[in-house]
C-alpha cells in the first residue's frame, strides 16, 4: 500500500498513478461501484468517481474519452478518514474514463465515469471502512450478526486498514495472556474476526487465512509469542469447526490443525 499525503476532510477516496508517486490523481468524494463486481464475476468494474478534479494522468485521460488515450492505466485508490489521513489502500488496474460530466458537488468540480480491475474491494467492505472512517469500530462483537460473505469482506477491511488502526502501534511483548471468547466461532473466518479483536481490538486483523495466522504469528501483527490463548467456550467451537482439511499428507479437524498451528508458534493453548 502506498500511503496518500494529499488527503483533504470531506474526501473518501485518492487516487495516485502507480508508475509514478508524484503523478497525483484526484480526491474524488464518492467511488460508487468500486464494491460491485460485474453481475458475471468477470471483466472491469464500471465506478463514479463524485467530485472529483481530475489531475495528472487522469485528467489527461479525461480529455479523451472514446479513444485509446482515455485510458489512464493502474492506480493506487487510498481509502481516506474524516481528516484526510489514509486508512488503507486498493490497487485498481486499467483506469479508464468513459464519461465526464459536471458533478453537484461543487462549481468546477465533475463526475468521472470509469472502468478498472479491483481484486480486492469485496462487497459489502463499504459498511466495515464506513465504521473505520466514522470512529464508530469502537466495541468488539461487530461482526457476529454478518452473513458469511459480509464477515469475509469484514476480514479483507481488518487486513488493509490494520497499520491505520493499529496507529504505529507495537506488538504486546512476550507474556501476554489474550482471552478468545468462543461462543461466536461458527466458522473459518467467524474464528479470525475473533482472534483478530481479541489480539488488537475492535476490528482487529490476526490473520484472515491458515497461512495468514501463521505470518501474524512471526511478530509484527499485534502480538510476540511466546504468550498464552485462554479459548473460552472451545468445546462449542470444536464442533463447529470439525470439517476436515487436507494437508497434503493427511486429513485434520480444522480445529485441531487451528490449534497446532498456534502451539507450534509457541503459543500455550488453554481449552476451557
Amino acid at each position: 500500500m502506498q500511503p496518500s499525503e494529499r488527503g483533504g476532510a470531506g474526501h473518501k477516496y485518492a487516487l495516485t498513478s502507480d508508475e509514478d508517486d508524484s503523478d497525483f490523481w484526484g480526491l474524488p468524494h464518492e467511488a460508487e461501484g468500486i464494491f460491485t463486481p460485474p453481475s458475471d464475476g468477470e471483466g472491469p468494474r464500471r465506478v463514479h468517481l463524485r467530485g472529483c478534479l481530475p489531475q495528472g494522468g487522469l485528467l489527461k485521460s479525461a480529455d479523451h474519452v472514446g479513444s485509446r488515450r482515455a485510458m489512464a492505466g493502474n492506480a493506487w485508490l487510498d481509502l481516506l478518514d474524516g481528516d484526510g489521513a489514509t486508512m488503507g489502500s486498493y490497487f485498481v488496474s486499467e483506469v479508464t474514463v468513459i464519461n465526464v460530466t459536471p458533478s453537484a458537488h461543487g462549481a468546477g468540480l465533475v463526475d468521472l465515469t470509469v472502468t478498472l480491475g479491483c481484486e480486492h474491494a469485496l462487497p459489502g467492505a463499504e459498511r466495515a471502512w464506513d465504521l473505520v472512517r466514522t470512529g464508530r469500530l469502537n466495541h468488539t462483537g461487530m461482526w457476529q450478526d454478518l452473513s458469511p460473505e459480509d464477515k469475509r469482506a469484514w476480514l479483507s477491511v481488518a487486513l488493509w486498514s490494520s497499520t491505520y488502526q493499529r496507529h504505529g502501534k507495537p506488538d504486546a511483548p512476550p507474556g501476554r495472556v489474550f482471552v478468545l471468547d468462543g461462543r461466536h466461532i461458527t466458522d473459518e473466518d467467524s474464528f479470525y474476526c475473533a482472534i483478530g479483536e481479541t489480539v488488537n481490538g475492535p476490528g482487529g486483523y490476526f490473520g484472515w487465512n491458515l497461512s495468514a495466522l501463521d505470518d501474524c504469528l512471526r511478530g509484527g501483527w499485534g502480538a510476540t509469542t511466546p504468550f498464552t490463548l485462554h479459548w473460552n467456550f472451545s468445546t462449542e467451537a470444536r464442533t463447529r469447526l470439525a470439517e476436515p482439511v487436507d494437508t497434503g499428507d493427511r486429513e485434520i479437524a480444522l480445529f485441531d490443525l487451528i490449534q497446532e498451528i498456534l502451539e507450534e508458534r509457541d503459543v500455550s493453548v488453554i481449552l476451557q
